[in-house]
């Protein structure tokens, strides 16, 4: 007997895309979520000539990762998956620039990125052999560069239209 598939919710959040892109990136989300996605792309300012649009789904725990894959490594490119956490998990944050690559958070029920103990053990550990110091050790946990390089294109999006996708399991 196969145990219940566990739902969750997320967004899908393209702070910007080249206008090529913007069909690849449908079709990366619909390999993920079936269906097909009604995307609503809106020019993005703080990029001329790329575009930006979210997309909130309801799938099985996990996709929020499945959609960092698809959509990983594309130059033109920037986005942020999270998904919320569950009963039996953890909530998940990644984001993604073609500078800095993807950077990936478990994140609580209110958002705040939760840090598991082997990461800052990790941390400790080069910050004894002088290999980094606490406050950029911080900032790598936390995804400091992300976010400011992200926080532009994110207030951008403030009243943007969302679409929901429901998977079809």
């Amino acid at each position: 007997m196969s145990s219940p598939t566990i739902l969750t919710r997320g967004v899908l959040f393209v702070h910007s895309s080249a206008s090529a892109l913007c069909p690849h990136v449908e079709w990366a989300a619909a390999g993920v979520l079936g269906g097909t996605p009604d995307i609503s792309w809106v020019p993005q300012p703080v990029e001329p000539g790329t575009y930006r649009a979210e997309l909130s789904w309801q799938a099985p725990v996990g996709t929020a990762a499945a959609l960092a894959s698809a959509l990983r490594g594309w130059e033109q490119l920037r986005f942020e998956v999270t998904e919320e956490p569950t009963a039996s998990s953890e909530g998940a944050r990644y984001s993604y620039t073609p500078k800095l690559g993807i950077f990936h958070a478990m994140t609580g029920l209110h958002g705040d990125i939760l840090i598991p103990e082997d990461r800052i053990k990790a941390f400790r550990v080069k910050a004894s052999l002088g290999e980094v110091d606490i406050e950029t050790a911080l900032d790598g946990l936390l995804g400091v560069a992300w976010d400011a390089e992200l926080e532009p294109f994110r207030h951008a999006g403030d009243g943007a239209p969302v679409r929901w996708l429901h998977q079809v399991i």
